[in-house]
């Protein structure tokens, strides 16, 4: 998968900017942020957020109930 996650720039009227060439109909993740704070992802992380998506999207998930017991486990 090609990522082009660090050439996301801003939105104008509306619309993601992306500073890159993509195929026609290719999918891209987006991380919308409130207001001026920034958020700052090490490789590391973004290397877990895109596998969970990868799990989520391969219908490898929990139910609500069984993630809030393992929080509660972790107390």
């Amino acid at each position: 998968m090609s990522d082009h996650a660090d050439r996301i720039r801003k939105v104008v009227n509306g619309q993601v900017v992306i500073e890159a060439e993509l195929p026609e109909g290719a999918q891209v993740t987006l991380i919308a942020l409130d207001g001026e704070e920034t958020f700052e992802v090490t490789p590391e992380l973004k290397a877990v957020l895109l596998e969970s998506i990868a799990q989520g999207d391969r219908g490898e998930t929990i139910s609500g109930e069984q993630l809030l017991r393992e929080l509660r486990s972790r107390e």
